[in-house]
């Protein structure tokens, strides 16, 4: 099945090869590179075929438009499949997940170019790769609990490896960083130009195709530059001493407790987000901590995502967000003193198995 097929002839997956290097660019522009089923099928299908074939040097993963590598996963489909009770509403993350799997494992020099607005999805189709370039535009964050839902695609293995708190801040806050941010957070390795990107990508093109990840490195050290400091590496003292509970109610209490912009715009924020989907961030989160691999992880998430389609803030959230736009969700519970701890038992009461049943934690 070809490409086009895959993508409903829409061409939302556009397969090049410039030299040695195979370059997969998403192609939803006005979408801001959401992927849907047919885009991940089509990923996953380019991979495959590209893993095994000895003229190409690396894969590079890119986004069209200009304005953003992914914004994440369509979600409108998700609340759509969702509301309508369509058996295949969750064939989406049995297909993503295993991509970001097979991504964090590919055999090749795989190279994201994390250029623009890079969030939820959109890390799980980078973060887990080898070389990962962002750029002065790069917009990233894992947003979803303002959505009522929780940080997914493996971000529950990535977050926790983020040094100190920054991860917590990440998933709890779901506000955006830089590139610089991205790559004091483990989340990115280099920052490049924009406007060099294409030169680096002929760069990679001209390899030989036995140069491997070295070779990759050396082409990237030369395109990068200096990302500067941070705001998370800026305020890492502040993140560590207010992040580091394991109750949502202990770090705002920290927050509240810090006479700083930063504490309070990270406090105001979070008050905003659902109850619901922060205290069970912030168990995943710390459960990550103490996972196997990025399997356990991903299988968990599955497991409380499945959830999640049963319960009110997800689809209050996207209503608020997407659909009527009016930024106003009512969460239910509307506090997180309203939150049981045996509610959130229920989103991590998933059993191993599901999407990899044939790996051993």
């Amino acid at each position: 099945m070809s490409v086009s097929d895959l993508a409903g002839n829409t061409e939302e997956v556009i397969l090049d090869r410039v030299g040695s290097a195979a370059v997969i660019r998403l192609n939803r522009p006005k979408a801001l590179n959401s992927i849907n089923l047919p885009m991940v099928q089509a990923i996953r299908a380019a991979l495959d075929d590209h893993a095994d074939d000895p003229s190409i040097s690396a894969v590079v993963l890119a986004g069209e438009g200009g304005r953003a590598f992914c914004a994440g996963g369509d979600i409108r489909v998700l609340f759509d499949m969702g509301k309508a009770d369509d058996p295949e509403t969750t064939r989406f993350w049995r297909e993503e997940f295993p991509l970001n799997y097979a991504i964090s494992h590919y055999p090749k020099p795989f190279v994201a170019l994390m250029d623009g607005i890079t969030m939820g999805g959109g890390v799980g189709l980078s973060a887990h790769g080898r070389h990962r370039v962002v750029t002065e535009r790069t917009r990233l964050a894992m947003p979803e609990t303002g959505i009522g839902y929780f940080p997914d695609v493996g971000a529950t293995w990535l977050l926790p490896k983020a040094p100190g708190e920054v991860g917590t801040w990440m998933g709890l806050t779901g506000l955006e960083i830089n590139g610089a941010d991205a790559i004091y957070a483990g989340l990115a390795d280099a920052c490049v130009s924009s406007g060099r990107l294409p030169d680096m990508i002929e760069a990679l093109g001209a390899l030989n195709a036995e140069a491997g990840d070295k070779g990759v490195e050396a082409v990237i050290a030369d395109f990068a530059i200096s990302p500067g400091q941070g705001t998370l590496e800026q305020n890492r003292a502040l993140i560590d001493r207010c992040f580091g509970f394991d109750t949502v109610e202990e770090v705002l209490d920290a927050l509240s407790g810090e006479d700083d912009d930063f504490a309070r715009h990270a406090r105001e924020t979070i008050l905003k987000r659902s109850p619901t989907s922060l205290k069970l961030a912030l168990r995943l989160i710390r459960a990550g901590r103490e996972s196997s691999g990025l399997v356990e992880c991903l299988e968990r998430e599955f497991a409380a995502g499945l959830e999640i389609l049963r319960n009110h803030d997800f689809y209050e959230g996207v209503r608020a967000a997407i659909i009527d736009k009016d930024r106003n969700p009512k969460w239910s519970p509307a506090t997180l003193a309203d939150v049981q701890s045996e509610s959130i038992d229920r989103y991590l009461g998933g059993r191993h198995g599901t999407l990899f049943p044939d790996h051993r934690l």
